[in-house]
């Protein structure tokens, strides 16, 4: 039996976490929180399984609720593609409910986000089950009291970096959302792929000693979802600082540019990250980064 198919992974509630250095620093390694040492079979190039993790939840202006979720790819080589479908589905109301179809290696953070209603409740609970390489897993996460986030502000005052694609905006901040740019382009195209960011460049106390030597903000590019491979010229561009009108609060800019090559073609999903000195998954504390993903219909 898969004993993954029988953990929740979840992250431990902020006040544990934020006790040290140290519990950051583990949390930010831990390839799914609160399970580190659930599973010491030795890593495997291909052949397991992905297992979703639940970050957790975070209540919205208007009452809604959003669902945040990530995924670990057990394999240390083998990326793969999963149309959504009797292996890759989300239920009830699915299968699709905007998860990825392509499982990069290692733990993501925060790759989708589903947004309940109010009056969901704390007893409803939505379930992500993953086939791969025959190993299947199947995870729930809904509104656990003791999960709640903050993934717009953690407790140093550290906010998510902003993204554009274009100089003057809009900027959008925070977990994933909806499309927030679409293109066209033709299969022989290398797509430009622009983004403005803009940060508050605040230094979370743990990165102080260590900060001069860091990039105020990082971009990562992947496929989210696409028939075919996407291969980026540059998929962790390097920002260089850019000036423009800044967002509130935001105190440094910048720009950060690659291209796309498609070999089949369709409609992609691309998802861009703009990662603060707080690192990936905010250092296990899902704050603070932002991510928003890119349409792009490729003609033959």
């Amino acid at each position: 039996m898969n004993i993954f198919a029988l953990i929740r992974v979840e992250p431990r509630p902020r006040r544990f976490l934020r006790s040290a250095l140290a519990a950051s620093l583990l949390a930010g390694m831990a390839f799914a929180q609160g399970i580190t040492n659930a599973y010491k079979e030795p890593p495997h190039e291909s052949g397991q399984g992905i297992t979703a993790a639940y970050e957790g939840w975070y209540p919205n202006p208007d009452g809604s609720n959003t669902i945040l979720i990530g995924y670990y790819n057990r394999n240390a080589k083998q990326v793969l593609d999963i149309p959504v479908g009797p292996s890759n589905r989300v239920d009830p109301g699915g299968p699709d409910h905007g998860q990825p179809t392509h499982f990069l290696t290692g733990r993501q953070w925060g790759v989708f986000s589903i947004t309940v209603p109010k009056d969901f409740g704390t007893e409803k609970k939505y379930t992500w089950t993953i086939v791969a390489n025959g190993k299947t897993t199947t995870v729930p996460f809904g509104l656990n009291p003791l999960y709640v986030i903050a993934p717009f502000k953690d407790a140093s005052s550290n906010t998510p970096p902003f993204i554009a694609f274009q100089e003057a905006g809009p900027f959008l901040q925070g977990p994933p959302r909806a499309v927030a740019n679409t293109l066209t382009a033709s299969l022989a195209d290398a797509v430009p792929l622009a983004v403005w960011v803009a940060d508050d460049a605040n230094i979370p106390p743990s990165f102080a000693a260590f900060a001069k030597m860091l990039p105020t903000v990082t971009l990562t590019w992947i496929k989210f979802r696409g028939p075919g491979e996407v291969k980026f010229a540059n998929a962790k561009p390097k920002v260089d600082k850019a000036e423009f009108k800044t967002p509130a609060g935001a105190t440094y800019t910048g720009k950060g540019a690659t291209t796309a090559t498609f070999t089949e073609p369709g409609e992609y999903l691309l998802e861009v990250t703009a990662n603060d000195l707080s690192g990936n998954g905010g250092g296990g504390f899902q704050c603070c980064w932002t991510t928003v993903q890119v349409k792009v219909t490729v003609k033959p």
